[in-house]
This record gives C-alpha cells, sequence and structure tokens, in this order.
C-alpha cells in the first residue's frame, strides 16, 4: 500500500459503539450528491464493501472484522438506506441510479485517501459495483458480486419462477405514493417478512443486526428504496443496454452465490457475468441470498482468496 494509499479519518471520526464491528470508526462523508454514513477499520489494502436492500452496512458485520486482519475495510450506508441522506430522487429518479450511487462511493474513498481500491457487493451493492467498475475503470481494481446477475440479463431473462421470488422489483417500481403508502401501514412486519427468504427464514439475522434493520425501516428509507427499483426498471436499464456489448468490467470478477437463493436456483452467474466482464470466475456458497450472514466464514474466505 503505497503513502497516497493510507487511511485518512477526519477529524469527526469516533469509535463504533457496541461489539459489531470492533476497533472501527464511525465517519460521515459529504459527498457531491449526499451525506454517506460508514464505518471503516483495519490496515491493508482498501476494501469497500457495499450492502443490498432491505439492509445496510451492518449486513457485514461478521465479515468485516474478519477481513480487517488483511484489508482497510470501508462499508458505508449507500444513499437512501442506513443513516445515509435520503435526496429526492428527481422527476428521472436519477438521484437514485446506480451510476449517482457509485460516484458517491468513488467520492467516499477519495475522501479517507484512496484513489484505487477493491469492492465487494451484495444484492443492490453488487449493482452499484459494477457500473462504478464500468463508470471509474481506472478506481476499481477487482470487483466481487455476491448473490446477482447483472441488471439488464436479468430483466431480459424473466422467469416465472424468479418473478414470484422477487415480485419487490415491480411493486416497488409502481408510481409513488402507492407502494410507500401500502408499506408504510407497517414497517416492522415488512422488513421482517422481506428478510425472511425462501427456505431459510430469519436464521442468518442476529438481534443486533436485526434490531439496526427495523430502526432503519422508516417512511423516508422505504420511499428511496421504491426510487431505487424506479430508476433501475429506466435509467439504470437505458444505460445497461446502451453499455452492453460495447463496455466491459476490465478487473477480474468474482460471482459468489447461494445455491439455496434465487439466484441459484434461477441463474448461471458466471455464464451471466461473462457477458459484461472479460474475467470472471464463481463460487457457489450452501446460503441462501444473505451469504454474508448465512455463511460468514466461507464468504470470508472465498473473498480472501480473490482479493489477495
Amino acid at each position: 500500500m503505497s503513502m497516497n494509499d493510507r487511511l485518512h479519518l477526519p477529524s469527526s471520526a469516533r469509535p463504533v459503539e457496541g461489539g459489531m464491528f470492533p476497533g472501527f470508526h464511525q465517519v460521515r462523508v459529504t459527498t457531491s450528491g449526499t451525506d454517506i454514513n460508514l464505518v471503516c477499520g483495519g490496515e491493508g489494502p482498501p476494501l469497500l464493501l457495499l450492502h443490498g436492500n432491505p439492509l445496510t452496512h451492518v449486513s457485514w458485520h461478521k465479515v468485516a472484522p474478519q477481513l480487517a486482519r488483511h484489508f482497510t475495510v470501508v462499508a458505508p450506508d449507500l444513499r437512501g438506506y442506513g443513516d445515509s441522506g435520503k435526496p429526492e430522487g428527481g422527476s428521472d429518479h436519477g438521484a437514485y441510479s446506480f451510476r449517482a450511487m457509485a460516484q458517491d462511493q468513488v467520492e467516499v474513498m477519495e475522501a479517507l485517501g484512496f484513489e484505487r481500491f477493491r469492492v465487494a457487493g451484495h444484492d443492490r451493492g453488487g449493482r452499484v459495483g459494477h457500473r462504478m467498475a464500468l463508470d471509474h475503470s481506472e478506481k476499481v481494481q477487482r470487483l466481487a458480486v455476491l448473490d446477482i446477475v447483472p441488471t439488464h440479463h436479468l430483466l431480459t431473462h424473466i422467469s416465472k419462477g424468479w418473478a414470484t421470488e422477487s415480485y419487490h422489483w415491480f411493486f416497488m417500481a409502481q408510481a409513488a405514493p402507492f407502494p410507500e403508502k401500502l408499506l408504510g401501514a407497517d414497517l416492522e412486519y415488512y422488513i421482517r417478512y422481506k428478510l425472511a427468504k425462501k427456505g431459510v427464514g430469519l436464521g442468518p439475522f442476529t438481534e443486533e443486526a436485526m434490531s439496526e434493520y427495523i430502526r432503519c425501516c422508516t417512511p423516508e428509507n422505504i420511499h428511496a428504496v421504491c426510487e431505487d427499483y424506479r430508476a433501475t426498471l429506466t435509467i439504470d436499464f437505458e444505460l445497461d443496454a446502451a453499455d452492453r456489448g460495447k463496455h466491459f468490467v476490465e478487473c477480474p470478477l468474482l460471482a459468489i452465490w447461494g445455491e439455496n437463493s434465487h439466484v441459484g436456483r434461477h441463474f448461471s452467474p458466471v455464464e451471466a457475468w461473462r457477458e459484461w466482464a472479460r474475467d470472471v470466475t464463481g463460487v457457489p456458497l450452501a446460503s441462501g441470498h444473505y451469504p454474508a450472514e448465512q455463511c460468514p466464514d466461507e464468504t470470508v474466505e472465498a473473498l480472501l482468496g480473490f482479493m489477495a
């Protein structure tokens, strides 16, 4: 790690409370689009961890301390999620595009002193990482995507089975305020139902993590997540359609997926990612949709083997 790649903690940084991220600091970074809440810790090359929906940076709490033995780990809340800012989406929902979210995280890493870095993203975070690797190829050294296939591939290869399990893609993308009103009727019921994936239930989630997910599931968060999905079916799909076959992920890409997830059941992840990246490897895990919380040791092993 060069002198230009050492963690620059701002004076406002403070130790993370509780036991989920021992030795980490909590930081808030103002980007050109919003404020991003994050935790960071460890030593070594920088590794950016991006969570999915309906989660926060807490989803990495079982793996981040292990990864911090080898890397400087940065785990933010994406815009719209957790304790990060929740800006208005705009008439085209562009403020919640994966491009806008990727720009946030590039600026976060620059603020912390990192010009180039590795990225691991789960679910929505993997889609942010994919767009980041296309828009900022000079920044992303390696990319791991957890339990997703490329957005364009997914939306052009819809099966009955996947659609049944992933109803929320199209429900949450409906015009405001229809989904917001329905989901807002009982937010805790919604978050528990959403996290209890087929054949797995809520077993992977610790009580402390679940409490955080419930705390962060607010009307403002629900609106932001709906804007996220509205952007996916419009501006994100259009960007991907324009890039398909013309722009590729140039860095090595690792696809990790759960054998008992909607991805494992309905897609061939390695083949799907080879439409978008030149150097693809894959690792299936005995997991559902949340490998970092269901099988953290195996997730760490896969990430270390790739990122090192």
